[in-house]
């Protein structure tokens, strides 16, 4: 049992990267499907397919995108974790994506968005983790 899905899968894609896979195969939940689904929107991977293995659990499997050899995922980093959740109003999210580059994914009362997203919508939420 892992008590934080989303850091391992970011770990997973992080690991990846750095052995140059062209693509992950994950257990599956319905949160990890949403920002698989949001990092393809954004760019950042090729695929997201939820599927069935052998075992025949549900999985799901993110295609790697790459510009040459170099990965379109220069950097990823969990902010709000089991032990410290981080929530963030608009207006501090604003603050965050000036300084910052990239995307930072935010979960909201209306779903997944990025930051950019939440800030059009005035929506708060926690604040899952910054990508560049």
């Amino acid at each position: 049992m892992n008590t934080d899905p989303i850091a391992d899968m970011l770990t997973r894609i992080r690991n990846a990267i750095r052995r140059q896979m062209k693509t992950i195969k994950l257990p599956h939940s319905r949160l990890k499907a949403e920002i698989g689904k949001l990092l393809v929107e954004r760019g950042y991977l090729d695929g997201c397919e939820v599927s069935t293995d052998e075992d025949g659990r549900k999985i799901i499997i993110l295609s790697l995108r790459y510009q040459g050899i170099a990965p379109a995922i220069e950097g990823i980093r969990r902010i709000s974790k089991p032990g410290q959740r981080i929530y963030e109003g608009s207006n501090k999210l604003n603050k965050l994506m000036i300084i910052h580059t990239g995307d930072t994914v935010v979960s909201t009362t209306k779903g997944l968005m990025t930051g950019r997203q939440a800030i059009k919508a005035g929506l708060g939420g926690e604040v899952l983790f910054r990508i560049w």
